[in-house]
């Protein structure tokens, strides 16, 4: 090779690789500080993991399912309408699909309220303060609703309680107690799952129907700070998870029964209620009215918060393991440690503990019709800054999202009505708000 050729080419080698490394520096970004965390102990040495067959974790399309086209979302304005006020800690905002239009608030101390044309009832839907231990991340905390509820009869409803010893209770009741259809039975309960929690903290809460009308549950890793016994890698064990039961058909001597298609169903030691594994506590999670995609706000540990998504493309999390506790959001667990990314799902988004954030609040995609410049935003914030974020639901993994209100709320949870419109609670000022944009 010509001399003068031979070094050109060198140069032009040298520059490739300097070049390389500027833009893996700027991929992966160095970590904050934190500066509110909301569990801060020290990692403790953790047991193995169960050793399994575990199917393959899924969730590595880089975008989400297609619903229809979003709006303009990086020029949204957000802002909150309050709907009702003199509400005690309120946890949680749903409906119950009958066509009422009622809104059901949950109260952490253990009862249930109404919300409808703006007031609030006198009348607690449902009072279950008798059973329930509450204070910090203790309470009634998840209230779902049967698909079927107020039609042909059926009644029935699902709440996720902390009883009188700490731990967790998956119950049914039954509404419209002495024809009152804004009453429920407390004498109806029917426990489903009693769950052992060794902490206080860490108890999930997260209650829904899927679309393919099974019920989900969110379980915390079981408390502490940074999963002493490991739950979150655990098969043997329903806390660290996402669970799925069938409420309707019963099998096994159970109250319940297991979907076929639950992914850890084959026997021995793994428990077969898993749908999806390595969460530290799903407070909230929610699916996309629009095409079906599970969205969940995992909280972190100290340093970073983290949305997951599961689409259907990618089996909506069917075996899913999203990381903890080898890893928080999108980087190694603890700050400092080497892993393996590879085997785990990685959040779509994520954020650190700066402007005051602590625990992140998941929340739902935007699927209603009053404000049609949300449509496509999934909308979530943090509880302890009350910052509210946007990020669209089309998003691949690893975006930003933005930061579209600083609302200056305790925000413990989001909420759908029966139209898709948003609503939030604020849980140090007992109110319940209309999330509206423009």
């Amino acid at each position: 090779m010509n001399p003068r050729v031979r070094v050109l080419a060198t140069l032009v080698a040298a520059a490739s690789v300097v070049l390389a490394v500027l833009l893996v520096s700027r991929i992966e970004p160095t970590p904050r500080a934190p500066s509110s965390p909301r569990t801060a102990a020290p990692r403790s040495a953790s047991p193995s993991a169960t050793t399994s067959a575990r199917p393959s974790a899924s969730g590595s399309n880089p975008s989400g399912s297609s619903a229809g086209p979003s709006g303009n979302l990086s020029s949204v304005r957000i802002a909150l309408q309050s709907v009702a006020t003199g509400l005690d800690s309120p946890v949680f905002v749903g409906n119950a699909g009958d066509g009422s239009g009622r809104l059901f608030v949950i109260e952490q101390a253990g009862r249930i309220r109404i919300v409808q044309n703006g007031k609030l009832a006198s009348q607690p839907f449902l009072d279950i303060r008798d059973r329930v231990s509450d204070g910090g991340e203790r309470g009634l905390l998840g209230l779902a609703f049967h698909p079927g509820y107020g039609k042909s009869g059926e009644s029935r409803f699902y709440v996720d309680y902390t009883d009188l010893k700490g731990d967790t209770v998956i119950a049914e009741y039954r509404g419209g107690a002495s024809g009152d259809p804004n009453r429920a039975d407390p004498a109806s309960e029917k426990v489903l799952l009693h769950i052992d929690q060794p902490f206080p903290n860490h108890n999930g809460g997260g209650t829904l129907f899927g679309p393919d009308g099974f019920l989900y549950i969110g379980m915390g890793d079981g408390g502490s700070g940074g999963d002493p016994m490991g739950n979150g890698q655990r098969l043997d064990t329903l806390l660290g998870k996402i669970l799925r039961i069938d409420v309707d058909h019963p099998s096994s001597g159970l109250p319940y029964g297991v979907p076929d298609d639950n992914p850890f169903t084959a026997g021995g030691s793994d428990r077969a209620e898993i749908w999806a594994y390595g969460l530290r506590n799903p407070w909230r999670f929610s699916f996309d009215r629009g095409n079906g995609d599970l969205w969940i706000g995992d909280v972190g540990q100290n340093r970073f918060e983290e949305v997951d998504r599961a689409t259907q493309e990618d089996g909506l999390g069917r075996g899913a393991d999203y990381g903890w506790n080898i890893m928080e959001g999108a980087h190694c667990y603890p700050s400092g440690n080497a892993c393996d990314r590879t085997p785990y799902v990685l959040p779509v988004t994520e954020y650190d503990h700066s402007s005051g954030n602590c625990a992140v609040i998941g929340g739902y995609v935007y699927r209603g019709s009053q404000f049609p410049a949300l449509t496509g935003g999934y909308v979530f914030g943090d509880e302890c800054s009350g910052q509210i974020r946007l990020l669209s639901a089309s998003a691949r993994t690893g975006a930003d999202s933005r930061v579209a209100l600083d609302s200056g709320k305790e925000l413990s949870s989001f909420g759908e009505d029966e139209a898709g419109e948003l609503y939030l609670t604020d849980l140090a000022g007992g109110e319940l708000l209309q999330v509206t944009a423009r």
